[in-house]
C-alpha cells in the first residue's frame, strides 16, 4: 500500500497550522470580544488561552516527535487511551472540519456577492468548491505552497493593522484623548483603561470573560494542524518542535496585540464593536479607512475571503487526512486507504468534499437553519480534541513511555509535565461545561442539547464503538 509522502518543509507546516487558525474570527469578532467582556477580561481570556494553548502543543510536539503521524491526536488517542476513544476522536474532528469546509464557502459565497450581488451562489460556491478540490488532488508540495501564500497574506495584514493601530495610538489618539478629540473620522480616542474601573476593564464581569473564553478558544483552534502535517513533514522529529514553537509565538502575538489595539483605539462599550458579521464596522475596516479611505472596506473583503478560502483549504485537508487515518486502523471503510498517483487519499477527499456539499445544499434549502444547527454540534468539536490531546499526552508518559525506554528515548520533551497537560484538561472541561451560563435566561431545553451536542455525539461514539466491540465502557 503506498504511503503519504514527507513533502512539506517547515514553512509549508508553520502557514498550513497559521491558515487553519487565522479565519475571519480575528478580522471580525476580535473587537466584540472586548465589547462582551471589556479590554482586560479579553486580555485576561486570550491570555489564559494562549497558555493553555501552549501546553496543549508542547504535548502535541512531544507525541508528533515521538510519533510522526497524519492522524495525529486521532492517532494518538487510539494507541495510549484506547480504539474506543481514538475511533470517536477521529469521527469528532473529521465531522467538525466537514462542516467547517461548508461554512467557510457558504460564507465565502456570501463575500463574493458583496462585489457581484447578481450573481448565482450555485455557480459560485461549484467554483468554490472546484478550487478546493483540485488544490487538494495534486501534490501535497503544491498545496503547501499554496496554502503558504494564502496565509502569508493574512498575516501581513494583521501584521499591518497592529503597526498602523500603535501608530494612530501614539501620534494622534493618545497625545488628543485627554481632550477627546482625534484628526481621524472613526476612531474616538478610548478611556477603557482608567485604573481599577471594574465596569471598563471587566464589563459584565465573569459572565463576560467566561464568554469571551470560548471566543477565544475558537480563534486558536486549527493551530493542532501541527500534528496532522507531521506524517507528511521532512525530518518530523525536528520539523514540528520548531513549527509548534513559531506557530504558537506568532499566533498568541497577532491575536493579543490585536485585541490590544482595539481597546486602546476604540472604548469598549462603542456600538461598532457589537457586530460580529458587517465588514464595514470591523475594527480592521476602521483603522485602515483612515489610510485608503473609502477602499477600506473592499480591501477588507478581500482578506476576509482569502481567509476564508485558506481555512477551507486547510480544513479539507485535515479532514482529508484524519479519514485516510481511520480507513487505516480500520475505523472506516478500506476505499478512505486509496491514494493517487501524487500519492493524495483520493477517496477520502472526495467522501468528505461530497458530505461537506451535501451540508451545503441543505444550508441553502433551509435559509442556513441547517447549517447554523451543524455549526452548533461541531462548535465545541476543537476543545474536545485539544482534551484528547492532553489525556493522550498523559496516558502516553504514564502508560507508554516506561516501557520503551523512558524519557531518553524522547526526541522532544513536553515542558512542565505533568502539570500542564492537567490543568490544561481542567481548564478545558471548565470553559466547556460553563458555556451554559451564557446562554439567555429564557433559553430552552434544546439551546442546551444543541450547545453540548459535541459532547453528546463524541459519548454516542464511544459508547456504540464499545458496544460493538462488547468492550466495558471504562
Amino acid at each position: 500500500m503506498f504511503k503519504l509522502r514527507q513533502l512539506l518543509e517547515l514553512r509549508h507546516i508553520n502557514m498550513i497550522a497559521l491558515g487553519g487558525s487565522v479565519g475571519t474570527g480575528i478580522f471580525l469578532t476580535s473587537g466584540y470580544s472586548i465589547f462582551v467582556g471589556g479590554p482586560g477580561g479579553a486580555l485576561f481570556a486570550y491570555l489564559v488561552m494562549a497558555l493553555i494553548v501552549y501546553f496543549i502543543m508542547t504535548s502535541l510536539g512531544e507525541l508528533s516527535a515521538y510519533r510522526p503521524s497524519s492522524g495525529s491526536f486521532c492517532d494518538y488517542s487510539n494507541i495510549y487511551v484506547n480504539p474506543s476513544f481514538g475511533f470517536a476522536m477521529g469521527y469528532n474532528y473529521w465531522f467538525g472540519w466537514a462542516v467547517t469546509i461548508a461554512t467557510e464557502i457558504s460564507a465565502s459565497v456570501i463575500v463574493v456577492s458583496y462585489w457581484f450581488p447578481n450573481i448565482n451562489v450555485i455557480v459560485t460556491s461549484f467554483i468554490i468548491f472546484l478550487l478546493i478540490f483540485i488544490t487538494n488532488f495534486v501534490s501535497v508540495r503544491i498545496y503547501g505552497e499554496i496554502e503558504y501564500w494564502l496565509s502569508f497574506l493574512k498575516i501581513t495584514v494583521i501584521i499591518i493593522f497592529i503597526i498602523l493601530g500603535l501608530y494612530t495610538y501614539s501620534t494622534h489618539v493618545g497625545a488628543n484623548s485627554i481632550h477627546n478629540v482625534t484628526p481621524f473620522k472613526y476612531i474616538h480616542p478610548s478611556n477603557n483603561w482608567t485604573l481599577f474601573h471594574n465596569d471598563k476593564l471587566f464589563h459584565q464581569g465573569w459572565l463576560g470573560i467566561l464568554s469571551v473564553f470560548l471566543f477565544a478558544g475558537f480563534s486558536f483552534q486549527g493551530i493542532e494542524l501541527v500534528g496532522i502535517a507531521s506524517g507528511e513533514a521532512k525530518h518530523p522529529e525536528k520539523s514540528i518542535p520548531k513549527a509548534i514553537n513559531i506557530v504558537f509565538r506568532r499566533l498568541a502575538t497577532f491575536y493579543i496585540l490585536s485585541i490590544l489595539v482595539i481597546a486602546l483605539l476604540i472604548t469598549y462599550n462603542d456600538p461598532q464593536l457589537a457586530s460580529q458579521n458587517n465588514v464595514n464596522i470591523s475594527p480592521y475596516t476602521l483603522i485602515f479607512s483612515n489610510y485608503i479611505g473609502k477602499y477600506a472596506a473592499d480591501f477588507i473583503n478581500l482578506i476576509i475571503f482569502i481567509a476564508l478560502i485558506s481555512t477551507a483549504n486547510a480544513s479539507t485537508y485535515t479532514a482529508t487526512r484524519v479519514l485516510w487515518y481511520m480507513g487505516k486502523v480500520n475505523h472506516s471503510h478500506q476505499l478512505m486507504t486509496k491514494l493517487n498517483k501524487h500519492h493524495i487519499p483520493v477517496t477520502a477527499l472526495i467522501f468528505t468534499l461530497i458530505v461537506s456539499i451535501i451540508f451545503y445544499i441543505f444550508s441553502l434549502a433551509s435559509n442556513g437553519e441547517v447549517l447554523t444547527y451543524l455549526v452548533q454540534i461541531s462548535s465545541l468539536s476543537g476543545f474536545i480534541a485539544w482534551f484528547g490531546i492532553a489525556y493522550s499526552h498523559y496516558r502516553f508518559r504514564y502508560k507508554y513511555l516506561p516501557n520503551v525506554g523512558g524519557e531518553t528515548s524522547l526526541k522532544y520533551s513536553a515542558k512542565f509535565f505533568p502539570f500542564a497537560p492537567i490543568i490544561s484538561m481542567i481548564v478545558i472541561l471548565f470553559i466547556m461545561f460553563s458555556q451554559f451560563i451564557v446562554l439567555r435566561n429564557d433559553y430552552t431545553i434544546v439551546d442546551f442539547i444543541m450547545l453540548y451536542s459535541s459532547v453528546l455525539l463524541f459519548i454516542l461514539l464511544y459508547c456504540g464503538h464499545k458496544f460493538y466491540l462488547k468492550h466495558k465502557l471504562i
